[in-house]
């Protein structure tokens, strides 16, 4: 199982875009109100923090590779090749590039139309990281981290994601 993760906080401004860009979802009028929202779980698909809890029952399973978005965005190639050594296929240079070029975002974005037809472009946005520092107040940033550190900062998984979001950045 190959389990993609991504700072939490890139996650609630990419949902925030997202549900704003999906009718039968809710929209919000602000991001305030999306953050109060995702913040106390009134979510439709439900909280991101009890997934990355439920998830990190198995984060340490031999069959379970954990990942981070931040990690493919940073260093592509060394990521397939680490997923593809995990799932034990040895890809030639050729293939490992055309992998890489052709599971790039732009490259996803680009073909988004013959992949996922009008939908493509509600779910191929920007594809960057920390894009959450456009809409987070210094407020809800340190909200977002009380929460982080409260309900998964110790856990494998978090202490993954606490790299990618603090170290990194």
């Amino acid at each position: 199982i190959l389990l993609l993760l991504r700072n939490p906080k890139d996650v609630a401004t990419s949902f925030y875009h997202f549900c704003n860009a999906m009718s039968p979802l809710p929209s919000y009028e602000t991001w305030d109100d999306f953050f109060i929202a995702f913040m106390t779980k009134k979510m439709p698909w439900g909280c991101y923090f009890e997934y990355l809890s439920e998830w990190n029952k198995y984060a340490a399973d031999e069959n379970v590779m954990t990942i981070t978005y931040e990690e493919l965005k940073e260093n592509p190639v060394l990521a397939v090749k680490n997923i593809a050594a995990f799932f034990g296929i040895s890809p030639t240079e050729e293939e490992l590039q055309s992998v890489v070029e052709r599971s790039s975002f732009q490259s996803m974005k680009k073909n988004s139309q013959k992949t996922h037809g009008a939908f493509g472009d509600v779910l191929f946005r920007k594809g960057g990281v920390s894009d959450w520092k456009n809409l987070f107040s210094e407020d809800q940033n340190e909200k977002m981290d009380k929460a982080f550190e409260e309900r998964i900062g110790g856990t494998k998984l978090g202490t993954k994601l606490k790299y990618e979001m603090y170290c990194k950045a």
